[in-house]
């Protein structure tokens, strides 16, 4: 598959990241930030519907309004 290069602005600490790191997990990020951008491009569910499916998920799982609640006054 043909490559691209691309120039793209990171915060220091990400960039930092990315150029101390070996050259196999340099190939691994490369990877994975490919996959991401990837999946950006596939149709994408409205944040609506991914919030309900979210919402339904925690409940079946026991997360209460209560529990969400106690937690966020937590912080």
């Amino acid at each position: 598959m043909p490559v691209a290069i691309l120039t793209i602005p990171l915060d220091v600490d990400t960039a930092r990241i990315y150029t101390t790191a070996s050259t196999e997990d340099q190939k691994k990020m490369r990877l994975l930030f490919s996959l991401w951008l990837r999946e950006l491009d596939k149709p994408q569910t409205s944040l609506p519907k991914l919030m309900d499916e979210l919402s339904e998920k925690a409940q079946a799982r026991g997360l209460t309004a209560e529990i969400v609640e106690s937690i966020l006054n937590a912080r």
